[in-house]
């Protein structure tokens, strides 16, 4: 069930304590894809989850701002600090648990968040007012997640199957051309760069011509799988605290 669209009476009726949030960032993502990409995605893996999920499951709004600052010298990109994020995602859960919905899955589609959700989950968990697990799509797709960039091939692919209106195809060349080859600038194991303006030119991480919409397709697929895989995994959990040792 979609929040946005139930009724308070709706969710009172409902039979179920298990929740899924999308998370993302709006932030640039090169000259071909949306700012909202990560929105995007992160909602597109959510609902394909829940299609192979059987049972019940509230579906939240995607929280669209994210932990982004080192995109900020790209125009459009809107980010807020690490505190911020951490307090709005955390109290947003809460405010689900309050009304039964005691079992979240933050489902993530921005890098930057990956550390904090990860917090998250351990902050609400750990305090008891419900249960949390933080599942990141381009972390759950087999061998392709090595090629994880930045407006690369798995986005690409997965905007070209989801959202192929908003992808500008006639600059895939210039992306591709003024894009860096991996994230960082990296020396004795350590990157040097704080902002992706220090690393890339257009924003871009990866080629995203090698993301066609086959591999898009089959990413959503791949993502949607792990996604509903976990979710079960999820509603039967014993979700109660271990007693001191």
């Amino acid at each position: 069930m979609n929040l946005t669209d139930a009724t308070w009476t709706d969710i009172r009726d409902l039979e179920t304590d298990l929740a899924v949030v999308p998370v993302g960032s709006t932030e640039q993502h090169g000259p071909h894809a949306p700012l909202g990409t990560d929105v995007l995605t992160a909602e597109a893996v959510a609902d394909a989850g829940l299609e192979r999920f059987d049972s019940e499951v509230v579906r939240a709004p995607a929280i669209p701002v994210g932990i982004a600052e080192e995109h900020r010298q790209f125009p459009g990109t809107m980010w807020v600090s690490p505190e911020t994020f951490r307090s709005y995602v955390r109290e947003a859960i809460e405010s689900l648990a309050s009304h039964g919905l005691e079992r979240v899955v933050i489902v993530n589609g921005h890098g930057g968040n990956v550390d904090a959700v990860r917090e998250i989950g351990a902050t609400v968990t750990r305090a008891g007012n419900a249960y949390v697990v933080p599942f990141t799509w381009f972390e759950a797709v087999g061998d392709h997640s090595a090629d994880m960039g930045h407006g690369g091939p798995l986005e690409t692919a997965l905007l070209r199957h989801c959202e192929p209106d908003l992808v500008r195809e006639d600059r895939i060349d210039e992306a591709s051309a003024g894009g860096a080859e991996r994230w960082g600038e990296w020396v004795s194991h350590t990157n040097l760069a704080y902002d992706s303006a220090e690393f890339t030119d257009n924003g871009v991480v990866g080629d995203p011509s090698a993301g066609d919409e086959t591999r898009g397709e089959e990413l959503l697929e791949l993502a949607g799988d792990e996604l509903a895989r976990l979710l079960e995994a999820v509603a039967e959990r014993d979700i109660s605290r271990p007693d001191r040792r």
